[in-house]
Formats: structure tokens, sequence, C-alpha cells
């Protein structure tokens, strides 16, 4: 390995806010959130480690995880002075990030002037707004940091042309860009294992409500959905369908196993958009079972309803699978169409049905606050909701009120129609309506917490603790009532301002 000249830093800049903690790495719904949750960022990861495999010096710097204050975070900065700052950044982060990176241009030197680049789902959306609003040399759009960032270095440091997917000033300070940016060309299993070491992985290990045996952590198995329609997500700006690509499940398979005898990783969380169905699935359980892996770790994936049979639940059911993340969004059929789910109402109750007999513990997402549902179709939502973890074909779930963030269909249909409140996007928070809807705010935030009390039946209660077989699921069952009490501080009731009335973070 040759040694380069240029130090790049992959960074995570905390924002001093009353809000909570941003929930910004790998994560396509963004929030400010109370509970300590802490996701691995693992294109970024494979961004170190690829960086850092052709010789450039990386410093991997997740001020939010390592929960330095803003202060602390630019001390820091300050100290290591890399040559690249590389900043990932959502719609709620952005106009904080654009001041800090301002205030970084004040303590440049003549012999130290990073390069500071922003990228992010944000940024594929509105690329040349940040170009514009802050002194960022460089914006990344589209979501594969790792090949990109790479090519970026090779530029500075040997003039490797840029692939499409930059935004750059030109020598009389004038915004250009390199084209759409390009996925397909990415063969995802040329990339090397993550660098958990160098990435700090025991940041991520533990704290997380989607792990019950720890320590845990990350793979990402596709880029990202191979539905890749759904109107709302972020990730369809810088993932969109047609560019869906997966490792094999050979080369998953092999990271799999270098993390758990390496690290000694008990479970794994999968956070592909959706699990890549048909002889995939089959493959990649066959070859935990034939390895003994399935008896060493226990894993987990991001699944769409009806996406596939009781055949492969069976498989994954044989390969130990145990934690499944639904997107139920909706019960009504309406609102599913609208955003283009390519789901049925019923499909939900008959996929959890599946995933309980083969001994998954089922989880949840559900948004309100869409433009053309009445109250009446959210209280819909919230009663089939309460009737699944009645039925005890849920173990957990996760409530929001529904954002439109710039760059995805939704964010455009809502220009189309009038629909936004505010393009403030500090507002964009998870935490107030950001579309016009039958209800305010606190009427939303009030149907928020009436579900997650709702659902703590005596019968879902009883059912929880009866399935305690273990100290494991002893500190499960902890975790996971302490973060389910501080869920509920993340949707203040009777604290909202007026849209487009917030102060920077």
């Amino acid at each position: 390995m040759v040694k380069n000249k240029l130090s790049i830093s992959i960074s995570y800049p905390p924002l001093d806010t009353h809000k909570g903690t941003a929930f910004l790495s790998q994560n396509r719904q963004f929030q400010w959130t109370n509970t300590g949750n802490c996701i691995y960022p693992v294109i970024p990861a494979y961004a170190a480690s690829l960086l850092q495999e052709h010789g450039y010096k990386v410093f991997w710097d997740d001020g939010i995880a390592e929960k330095l204050s803003t202060e602390q975070w630019i001390q820091r900065i300050l100290d290591r002075k890399p040559d690249v700052i590389v900043i990932e950044s959502k719609t709620p982060t952005i106009k904080g990030y654009w001041k800090l990176i301002d205030r970084i241009r004040e303590y440049e030197t003549k012999s130290w002037q990073p390069t500071i680049v922003l990228m992010g789902d944000h940024l594929t959306g509105l690329p040349q707004e940040s170009m514009e609003n802050c002194k960022v040399d460089i914006v990344l759009t589209g979501g594969d940091y790792d090949f990109m960032l790479l090519n970026l270095m090779e530029h500075l440091s040997k003039g490797t042309a840029l692939e499409p997917g930059f935004y750059y000033r030109d020598n009389s300070g004038n915004i250009k860009n390199t084209g759409l940016y390009a996925l397909k060309h990415h063969n995802l299993d040329t990339l090397p294992f993550i660098d958990r070491d160098l990435t700090q992985w025991k940041l991520y290990a533990y704290n997380n409500g989607n792990y019950k045996y720890t320590p845990a952590t990350y793979l990402m198995t596709g880029r990202d959905c191979w539905w890749g329609k759904c109107t709302f997500c972020s990730w369809t700006t810088i993932f969109p369908g047609k560019a869906f690509r997966f490792f094999t499940p050979k080369r998953t398979l092999a990271e799999v196993k270098h993390v758990v005898e390496n690290y000694g990783i008990r479970e794994i969380f999968d956070d592909a958009g959706t699990l890549t169905p048909g002889a995939w699935i089959h493959e990649f359980t066959k070859g935990l079972v034939d390895t003994g892996l399935n008896k060493q770790v226990r894993y987990g994936a991001n699944m769409r309803f009806n996406a596939v049979g009781e055949r492969e639940y069976a498989a994954m059911g044989e390969a130990r699978f145990r934690f499944m993340l639904y997107g139920l969004e909706s019960s009504n059929q309406k609102t599913l169409d609208m955003l283009e789910k390519g789901t049925k109402t019923e499909d939900a109750r008959k996929s959890l049905i599946l995933a309980k007999k083969y001994g998954m513990e089922p989880h949840l997402t559900i948004m309100i606050g869409y433009p053309w549902e009445t109250r009446q179709d959210a209280e819909n939502t919230l009663e089939e909701a309460r009737r699944l973890f009645r039925d005890c074909l849920a173990d957990s779930m996760q409530a929001t009120i529904v954002i439109p963030y710039p760059g995805t269909p939704l964010f455009k249909q809502c220009q189309e129609n009038n629909w936004l409140l505010t393009e403030d996007w500090n507002d964009f928070d998870m935490r107030q309506a950001i579309m016009k809807c039958d209800m305010d705010t606190e009427e939303l935030k009030a149907l928020v917490q009436s579900l997650f009390k709702g659902v703590l039946t005596p019968k879902f209660l009883t059912k929880k603790v009866s399935s305690i077989r273990s100290v494991d699921d002893v500190k499960h069952l902890g975790s996971y009532a302490y973060k389910f009490i501080k869920k509920l501080s993340d949707f203040p009731v009777g604290t909202t301002a007026p849209v487009g009335s917030h102060t920077n973070p």
C-alpha cells in the first residue's frame, strides 16, 4: 500500500440544541431523538475502509456518537487539521451545517485550507442550494459515498477526472457540476470489509433499540431497495429504484463470518432498504445454516409486506432471523396507493403471521399527517396497529409525522398542490406538520403519543414478560421500556412553535 499525503475526516459534527441528539447517520427519516439510539453509518464506514486501503490517512470523526459538544468538535477538527472534511447532512441539519462550515473557514491559515465536502439525500435533492448558502467546496450527490470519495481523493491527489455527481466551484468561483450521478458501474463486491476498528464500531454496538444480543452491528447488503418507489422515502433521492445493486450472498456470508470471528458480534441488522428476495434469500440463509453461523449470530433486516412467501420465511426462520422491520405507514389503501407502496392493506397481517410463525419479532413503522387523509383515516391506521399488537403480531414500533423531504416525489407533489406549510428546513424534523392536513400539529402529536401508550395492553405486556428466557431478554425488555418512555419526549404535546419560526440548531 502506497501512502498518500492527503488526510480526510469523515465527520458527523454535533449541533447543540434542546431538541435532543441528531438521529442522522444511516437513516432514511430524520429525527432529533432523546432515546440515545446510535446507528452505524455503514456506507461512510465502507468509504473510510476503502480510502485507508488506498493509502489515505482517515480520521473517523463521529462527534454525535461520541457525545461531543459543537465547540469540542470544532477544537478537535482544528487539532487534527485534515486536508478534506466530509460531512453528511439531512434536511433539518443543513442550515446548522452551513453556519458550521462558515465558522471553520474563519480558522483557515496559509498552511491549512481544507476542502470541505457535503453529502447526503438533502444535498442530492438540492445540490446547488448549499453551494450558494455557505463556503462549502464540493457537494457530492448520490449515495455511493465510498466509491465517490475515493474518486474525489484521487482527483485531489493525482488529478484523476471526477466522475458524474459532483458540484464544485471553478477558478472564478462559478458553480459547476459533472452531471447526474451514476451508480450502476460501482460493483459492491469490490469493496473491502468494513474496518470496524478504524470506524470505532463499539460506539454503535450497544445503544440501539434494534438489538437484543450485544455486541451487535450493521451491514447493508443492498443499495438500497429493489422496490425503490415509495414517494416519501428520502433515499429514493440518492438510490433510485433502477440503481438497485447488492452484495452477492457469498460476499455477505464472508463479511458476516468476519465480524463474528473477529469482533464477537452476536446480532446483525441488515439495513438495506429491503432484503433482496428470491434466490438471494435462499442462498444466503442456506449459507448461514451450512456454516453454522446461524448458531453464532442472530440476523435482522428491513422487509416489505408481501415481498416473500412462506418458503422464504421458513428459510429465514431456520437461519434464526430475529428482528424484522416493516413499513406499515398506513392502513388506508388510498394512502398506500398514493405513496406507491405496491402493497395491499391486508398484506400486513398475512406477512406478520408468517414472521411470527417462524420465530421473528416484527417492528412496525407508522406515519400520520398525510394531506389527503382525514382524522378518521389516521385513527383507522392507529387502531389497526393496536389490533396487531393485541394479536401479538408485532413486538415494537416507530410512529412519526410524515415529512416530505426535498428531492422526493412527495415533496414535488406538495409543491404542485400547494400543500407545504413551510420551507424552513429546520422545521422538517418530524415534530410538527409540514403539510396541510385534517389535523394540526398538536393533534398529530397527541395521536402519536396515544398510539405509543395504546399498544401497551395487558395482553401484550403479559406476552412480553412470559417470553423472557435469558438475561439478554431481560436486558432487552428493560431497554425497550426505557426507550419507549423516552420516545414520548420526541413528540412533546403543547410545545409547538409556529412553522417557520425556528432558529437554527
